[in-house]
């Protein structure tokens, strides 16, 4: 399972994680010119490093986030949200076109959430094999 992973990874930054770890670095780049958006361009850049490496990783609900984080995922969804949501689904229908690039795009589909909402959520460690029909 390990060597399928890593084989995927590798494929996934060739193919589409290069060029979306460069949308979510250049979305924290812009959101650090200010002071006040520094969070943002953390949360960018973290999710930058799981666009370069998404398979063996899954999104999780952090405990404990609270109004907060959804206040803030409100301003990331109308600031940068929505353009790197509309990158994974580009992506996502760019690499459905092969058979051997399905794993891809649903890789790409699953970062959709991170995408949208990256507050109040973390990037774990998956511990098996995921359900299909789960995002």
């Amino acid at each position: 399972m390990e060597l399928l992973r890593l084989l995927l990874n590798v494929v996934w930054l060739v193919v589409a994680g290069l060029w979306l770890a460069l949308g979510y670095v250049l979305a924290g780049v812009v959101c650090c010119l200010l002071v006040i958006t520094i969070p943002f361009g953390v949360a960018s850049f973290r999710m930058a490093a799981y666009a370069l490496w998404p398979f063996g990783r899954e999104l999780a609900r952090r405990p404990g986030s609270g109004g907060a984080s959804t206040l803030l995922n409100v301003v990331w969804l109308i600031v940068a949200g929505w353009w790197l949501a509309l990158g994974h689904i580009a992506t996502a229908v760019g690499l459905a076109v092969t058979v051997i690039g399905i794993p891809l795009a649903w890789a790409s589909l699953k970062m959709i959430p991170v995408a949208l909402a990256p507050f109040g959520n973390e990037i774990v460690p998956s511990d098996g094999p995921r359900d299909p029909w789960r995002f």
